[in-house]
């Protein structure tokens, strides 16, 4: 059986990587395979080209080429990861894809006709199932940010976590932008909330859209 393509979305600090575990062992828990995966990363030759491009190594490429870079990672992911767990009937989750370099490159004035080529030449046509966008405020994402890099354990502010608040927000924008061409496929969550109320509205998504009622309901 076919495995079903799960995509989260959303600005920085939005808790994209919380709320994936946490569906993860919900859908575990519902005797599903899950492979869980990350943009840029996600596969060997894909992560050596993350660190290029979080670091800020890319940076002086400009926004072509570091589109051109995320698109390279894409496709060696896509092809050494997502498509063979589809293809074993798994469900993968993955924190980010197409839709962030739509958005990220797209604020920075890459064209998107160009953006269209690029990412169909990494894909080759995959599109996720279901994209759930957790929308959060971008100061509130921003803050989030700043006191995960003040935490002994978290990390500085990534090349892009570390633009200013307007470029954030215009991303922010630009995301619901998307989900308001793309309803069917795109789920808007507050992201504001609590935790576990997200998770709730997240799991909604998921039971109603992608046909595990059942599952929702144990």
């Amino acid at each position: 059986m076919q495995g079903r393509f799960i995509t989260f979305e959303g600005g920085e600090g939005a808790g994209k990587s919380t709320q994936i575990r946490r569906l993860r062992d919900r859908l575990e828990k519902a005797g599903l395979e899950v492979v869980v995966t990350r943009e840029p990363g996600g596969s060997p030759g894909a992560e050596m080209i993350r660190e290029v491009l979080l670091s800020g190594k890319a940076k002086s490429l400009g926004p072509r080429g570091e589109a051109m870079l995320f698109a390279a990672a894409r496709a060696d992911h896509v092809d050494a990861t997502i498509r063979p767990g589809l293809a074993a009937g798994k469900w993968v989750l993955c924190d980010r894809y197409a839709d962030s370099t739509r958005v990220y490159q797209g604020e920075a004035g890459v064209d998107g006709q160009m953006l269209d080529l690029l990412e169909l030449a990494a894909t080759a046509g995959l599109k996720p199932d279901l994209t759930v966008l957790i929308d959060v405020p971008a100061d509130v994402g921003l803050k989030r940010v700043e006191a995960r890099s003040h935490n002994p354990s978290g990390a500085a502010p990534d090349r892009f976590e570390a633009d200013t608040l307007a470029v954030h927000e215009r991303r922010r924008s630009l995301f619901l932008e998307l989900a308001e061409n793309e309803p069917d496929r795109i789920a808007v969550v507050d992201g504001a909330g609590d935790v576990a109320a997200v998770e709730a509205a997240i799991w909604q998504a998921v039971t109603t859209r992608l046909g595990l009622e059942d599952a929702g309901r144990g």
